[in-house]
This record gives C-alpha cells, sequence and structure tokens, in this order.
C-alpha cells in the first residue's frame, strides 16, 4: 500500500510513466471558462481575503481551511443530489498493479452521503513556503488513483493551496498540466472563485452523461 504522502512528482513520473505537459486543452478551457459572480458574492469574497490578507503568514493549516479555502469552496455550492464536496476521506485504488491510498484533504465526488467515484481532488498546505511533503505529487497521487476509479474516461481535475497560492491541475491518460498560480490576496481571488464554479458547471455535465 502507497500512501500519497510518500510520493514525489518524480517517482510519480518514472513509476508510472507520467509527462508533465506546459500546456492542455482541458486545462486552459477550465481556466478561461466563463461564470457569473453576483455583487453579494463578490462583497462576500473580499471580506475573506481581507482576512486572509491579515493573517496567510500565521494561519496554520487548520486555520487557513477554517477562515478561508472552506468558505470560499461552500460558496460555490458543489451540494447536488448526484456529486457533493468531502473532506479527509479514505480513497483506495490500484495503478499498475500498485496500492494507492489516501486522505486528500478535500475531494468532489459522486454520492452525496458518501463519496463514490472522484472527479476533483484537492490538497493544501498551511504555509507559502517550507511545507511538509509535495503538495503536487500528492494531489496527483489521488487524481491518479481517481481517473482508475473513474475508468480513465474523463479527464481528472485538481488543486492544490500553498498560503495564499493556488494551482488547478487537470491529468488525461498518463499527462498532466500544473497551472500558474492565482493567488488569493490579489484580484485572482475572483478568477479562484470562478474556476470553481466552471468546474462545477463540468461536473455536472459529466454526472448527467452518466
Amino acid at each position: 500500500m502507497a500512501s500519497f504522502k510518500e510520493w514525489t512528482l518524480a517517482r510519480l513520473d518514472k513509476t508510472f510513466g507520467l509527462k508533465e505537459v506546459r500546456s492542455d486543452a482541458v486545462l486552459e478551457n477550465w481556466l478561461n471558462g466563463q461564470a457569473d459572480i453576483s455583487d453579494f458574492e463578490r462583497q462576500t469574497l473580499l471580506t475573506l481575503q481581507e482576512n486572509l490578507i491579515v493573517n496567510v503568514h500565521d494561519w496554520n493549516e487548520t486555520e487557513l481551511a477554517y477562515n478561508f479555502i472552506g468558505p470560499v469552496i461552500a460558496f460555490a455550492k458543489f451540494t447536488t443530489e448526484k456529486f457533493n464536496f468531502f473532506a479527509e476521506r479514505l480513497i483506495v485504488g490500484t495503478v499498475d498493479e500498485i496500492k494507492m491510498s489516501g486522505k486528500p484533504d478535500g475531494m468532489i465526488a459522486s454520492g452525496f452521503r458518501e463519496p463514490e467515484i472522484p472527479y476533483f481532488c484537492f490538497q493544501e498546505y498551511k504555509k507559502e513556503t517550507d511545507p511538509e511533503g509535495d503538495p503536487a505529487a500528492q494531489t496527483l497521487a489521488a487524481m491518479l488513483t481517481a481517473q482508475k476509479l473513474n475508468d480513465q474516461h474523463y479527464p481528472v481535475y485538481g488543486c492544490y493551496v500553498k498560503g495564499s497560492f493556488w494551482y488547478f491541475m487537470t491529468l488525461r491518460d498518463r499527462e498532466y498540466c500544473i497551472s500558474e498560480p492565482y493567488v488569493a490576496t490579489r484580484g485572482d481571488v475572483f478568477d479562484i472563485f470562478r474556476i470553481l464554479k466552471v468546474l462545477k458547471q463540468i461536473i455536472l455535465d459529466i454526472t448527467d452523461d452518466k
């Protein structure tokens, strides 16, 4: 059993024949997708952002999650009859005869009370510098496992956060792509929220197709 926490990007690439690509149409379409943000949503995001600006260098992981990440994700409203947002739920799967397991900080998966098939994997870290472990690799390991549980039919989406920096990821077949960071203490906070709202529509389209 290989825990998500054990992996680095180099080890994932070598073990599973993965390749990082500089651009990906699925990622670009996701990041550039359109979603309306109301005045109320903008004001709420600015309130959350102000708290982040004051505290981001001092919050621990739990404080960052409770005070900023959690409210932003909850505000995007991922709870539906077909899928939900789950925190620290176990994912187990076998990739190329290697059993993988772990508990991502968050994921969007089919199911309402319990996760079934993951579509989006999320990992967070409390500090902008010197995090414990490799957040990109942990997210990618979870995405690779989710891909197997998904029968590799759809792209898998992911995100990891280091302090105020949000990185979005996609995985298709054995190729993955990581975005440039979006900085939540800047105007990027509206892009981050828009991208999350676009993700909801993407997952709605996937679940409607099944």
